[in-house]
């Protein structure tokens, strides 16, 4: 039987808080530096993310820190977990990280930890990951996604050329959750404000109503995994949209933590992906 190639470590960056911000009531700016940046690179890409490392209470680890052999060390569940975030911008001159956390008070892991940081704390990383960037040759573009999906977005709004067409759907708790964002003079940006409804059911109808424009769409609809999955069936069975137009993710599920969405992630979208094409 042919051997089993060995699973790669990935590396583990370290960088320190340089300046934090609140940008709105539930939204928090790290801004990150220092030399461990210095071969750092996040320009190919507008979904550019990486995974912050978060030390279980409790633990410590020898120094220098060697993920390789903490992994090989530690028992499970003494070993890093991860938490996965969109890199808002990456200054190449400076290197300088810019990354938003989404906060709910005590909720969750990163977002409170994000609340409390302060200049000078270590911040340790993987990645970085990603795969979208808008698409040079499309009409027309379209952003959808939620909180979890506005860096993205607003970085995908950066990056377009002055004359593009963009339809770009934010959904948010309310109006205090906007952001002003550079953006084509062309591009039309749609603010929804969920109040007390079901995450992403504004969302969907919202892109549910609109009316395409004539040509090609480049597509990116990330977020809340049951509306990612209901704003795929339209694009793709309803509007008849390619797969290859696509760029289609969820990033959290409703009632799962994260590790336990990770688990499931990549047999539910398979399961979902199958499911939509034999309904198309």
């Amino acid at each position: 039987m042919a051997e089993q190639p060995t699973r790669r470590t990935p590396r583990a960056r370290e960088a320190r808080v340089l300046r934090t911000e609140r940008i709105t009531p539930h939204m928090v700016r790290l801004v990150l530096g220092g030399a461990g940046l210095a071969d750092f690179d996040a320009t190919e890409f507008t979904d550019h993310y990486i995974k912050v490392l978060f030390t279980p209470e409790g633990v410590d680890y020898p120094e220098p820190f060697d993920l390789a052999r903490i992994r090989e060390e530690f028992p499970p569940e003494q070993r890093p977990v991860t938490r996965t975030y969109t890199v808002r911008a990456w200054d190449q001159a400076l290197h300088e990280l810019t990354v938003d956390f989404v906060v709910h008070g005590d909720e969750g892991l990163a977002g409170p930890w994000a609340a409390r940081a302060q200049p000078g704390e270590t911040v340790r990383f993987l990645g970085p990951g990603g795969g979208y960037a808008p698409d040079a040759d499309a009409d027309w573009h379209l952003l959808a996604g939620d909180e979890s999906a506005l860096p993205a977005i607003a970085a995908a709004l950066e990056r377009m050329p002055a004359d593009a067409v963009v339809h770009a759907f934010v959904e948010v708790a309310d109006a205090a959750e906007e952001q002003k964002v550079l953006s084509p003079a062309g591009a039309a940006i749609h603010w929804l404000h969920r109040g007390a409804r079901p995450v992403g059911e504004a969302l969907v109808e919202a892109v549910g109503a609109l009316e395409f424009p004539a040509g090609t769409v480049s597509a990116f609809v990330h977020g809340e995994a049951s509306f990612v999955k209901d704003l795929r069936y339209l694009l793709r069975v309803e509007r008849g949209v390619p797969r290859e137009r696509l760029s289609v993710s969820g990033y959290w599920r409703l009632g799962q933590s994260d590790e336990a969405w990770r688990a499931v992630k990549r047999e539910w979208n398979a399961e979902v992906e199958a499911e939509q094409e034999q309904t198309g």
